[in-house]
């Protein structure tokens, strides 16, 4: 609260940004956590900006009507604001500016948020993903694989979790050895088992080979990892970076695997980016999703210019090397880049996917995150700005991820589990700070801040309400859903994310999407077969209890019945009829069928009963509808 300086600001408007002449007249107020809009309207509309996802507060000139304000968010939301006093303005500015960038991690919100919740219930949320669970889903040999105590309290690699699966051939000595000859201590271990051909997703970090240096350790834990398949007489080594830059590593005492010293590999480059390049181009592209009615050709030449869907592709078609390796050839894969917590885990993470349909679920999906972007070491609050740092650090790693899940869905509709409104919750929160599970930059730093006593988990709170992200289109046993991915990268197979890049645009449409149609209809096709079944009881109910009624009646009751007379057709429908007779012993008209069944009869009485065996025999006469009237129905 001491960086707020005003902490309300009346005569507020917020601009629209579709249509700059209409604005919205309200009060702004300022948190220690959000801003809030509220509009002076009878229903009091409130916005809500959560200071922690504010990229930028930039400040325009002022004009006679005031002085405008745009706060740009880290999830491409945009907000136009004219403040009236140039004074308050400035004010809204310093404070939103100060708050939109925490100096300390007890400044995030996450922790401002006191878990009310008893230390069981607490413990079970952040136990909710169980990684061991995972490995041994996956089939990891006993007799092959094994975990390793070498990292035991991060003592080996404070990057790395304390936990790691390596061949069970690799000896201690050759674990360290390994690691001292690798960047940041990154040594290969286990990423992903493919169970069907026995072949292995390893990852770690660049060698410190230089132009001629070599490790003898290192070359026996490749060897290791290869024999560790033993259908496979070499292994690739994956290279996700380009092969110009791999070379300019090599005079900083770094570089790549020489095939000249390590036996039975071969070397393939791939040719992603580095981080600076990603985040001048994700730019660039947020530039396009901020043009105001742009051309055709303005729209293609800045998406063109900025060189995103490019980026996407070399991301995607790394993934595509490596399972086609794994599941087609079944040849075990290192993948490494730099240091080996960014390009190392796209390439990765994607390759998963493509594999393994558990991935396209929507807990499997929590649990891949988990596994290979948490605990593996991504630096979430180097890479999203969580604290107030070097922005040279700044990257949209995990954005790159997400949209290649996105573009594999335009692919394949049925294979995935969730839909695109579960990719962008889970991009909103790797931002927002609002959650525990983002926090931090590996598995060291997030124990030594004791994030699960002081913040909530993120994933039962988005597995409590997976009925909002549940694509409608999935279905376990389709092809799609079982088999392993095998997407096209040709350049017209890509396609610009609206969804996330162009909100404003979405949130203004008022047009419900197919997704949401589609919905609507399986919840009212459910509701509809819940109704059915509770009728069809009821009708197999009402049969039973006719039958025994028949078999306790005496016959001479019965023959009573049979003498009774019976009225005629014309008497059943006249008019007068249905006006005087009592409604328990009316006959619904031949040309009427009925929508709802009527509530079983409550008496023994036999008329009420022979009543209902109308319904129980389908007697609805249908003769008198006409053809369309049918189309109709």
């Amino acid at each position: 609260m001491d960086h707020i300086r005003t902490p309300k600001v009346e005569n507020v408007r917020m601009i629209d940004r579709q249509k700059p002449r209409r604005s919205t007249l309200g009060t702004l107020y300022l948190s220690s956590t959000h801003t809030i809009f509220v509009e002076n309207s009878e229903a009091r509309k409130e916005t809500w900006v959560l200071h922690s996802l504010v990229c930028n507060v930039e400040r325009l000139p002022t004009n006679p009507s005031g002085s405008p304000l745009i706060v740009r968010c880290k999830n491409f939301h945009m907000y136009r604001l004219l403040i009236p006093q140039e004074k308050d303005c400035l004010d809204v500015l310093a404070s939103l500016t100060r708050l939109s960038r925490p100096e300390h991690y007890g400044e995030l919100f996450c922790f401002s948020i006191n878990p009310n919740i008893d230390k069981e219930l607490r413990e079970k949320a952040w136990g909710f993903i169980e990684l061991k669970a995972e490995f041994i889903r996956m089939g990891v040999p006993r007799n092959l694989w094994h975990i390793t105590a070498a990292n035991h309290e991060y003592r080996l690699c404070d990057t790395y979790p304390s936990e790691l699966y390596v061949p069970k051939s690799a000896s201690p000595a050759v674990i360290v050895g390994s690691a001292k000859f690798r960047s940041r201590g990154r040594f290969p271990v286990l990423s992903y088992f493919h169970r069907d051909t026995g072949a292995s997703i390893c990852r770690s970090s660049q060698p410190l080979s230089g132009f001629s240096a070599r490790s003898s350790d290192d070359e026996q834990m490749l060897q290791a990892i290869m024999k560790s398949n033993p259908v496979s007489e070499f292994m690739y080594v994956v290279d996700t970076r380009p092969k110009l830059n791999a070379m300019a590593n090599r005079a900083a005492g770094k570089g790549y695997e020489n095939e000249d010293h390590y036996t039975n590999i071969k070397l393939q480059f791939i040719g992603i980016e580095n981080i600076h390049v990603m985040r001048n181009s994700q730019q660039k592209l947020i530039d396009v999703g901020e043009l105001v009615s742009p051309s055709m050709s303005d729209f293609l030449w800045g998406l063109e210019n900025s060189g995103w869907l490019k980026h996407i592709k070399a991301v995607l078609e790394s993934g595509v090397f490596i399972a086609k390796a794994v599941a087609e050839d079944g040849i075990s894969v290192l993948v490494h880049c730099s240091d080996g917590w960014d390009r190392t885990t796209q390439a990765c993470s994607v390759a998963s996917i493509l594999l393994d349909s558990h991935y396209r679920t929507i807990k499997g999906l929590m649990v891949l995150i988990e596994k290979d972007w948490v605990s593996f070491g991504h630096k979430f609050s180097h890479r999203y700005a969580h604290l107030d740092g070097d922005p040279k650090e700044v990257s949209p790693v995990m954005d790159q991820f997400l949209e290649c899940v996105w573009q594999l869905m335009k692919q394949f509709p049925c294979a995935f589990e969730f839909n695109e409104r579960f990719l962008i919750q889970l991009h909103t929160h790797i931002y927002s700070c609002q959650y525990g599970n983002f926090i931090g930059n590996c598995q060291k730093e997030r124990k030594d801040l004791k994030l699960q006593e002081r913040t909530h988990s993120l994933w039962p709170h988005l597995w409590e309400n997976r009925a909002e992200y549940t694509n409608p289109l999935y279905r376990a046993d389709h092809s799609q859903t079982q088999g392993v991915l095998k997407p096209l990268t040709t350049a017209y197979c890509f396609k610009f994310w609206k969804g996330m890049y162009s909100r404003v645009e979405k949130d203004v449409a008022s047009q419900q999407s197919p997704v949401d149609c589609l919905n609507a209809v399986r919840e009212e096709s459910q509701q509809l077969e819940v109704e059915l079944s509770s009728h069809q009881e009821r009708l197999i109910q009402l049969k039973q209890k006719k039958k025994l009624w028949e078999r306790k009646k005496p016959a001479n009751q019965l023959s009573e019945r049979v003498r009774r007379p019976v009225p005629t057709e014309v008497e059943l429908r006249s008019p007068l009829d249905y006006i005087t007779t009592p409604r328990s012993e009316r006959h619904p008209p031949s040309f009427t069928l009925p929508l709802v069944l009527p509530a079983p009869p409550t008496s023994d009485d036999p008329d009420e009963l022979s009543i209902c065996s109308d319904f129980e025999s389908g007697v609805a006469d249908l003769s008198s509808h006409s053809s369309s009237a049918g189309d109709d129905a």
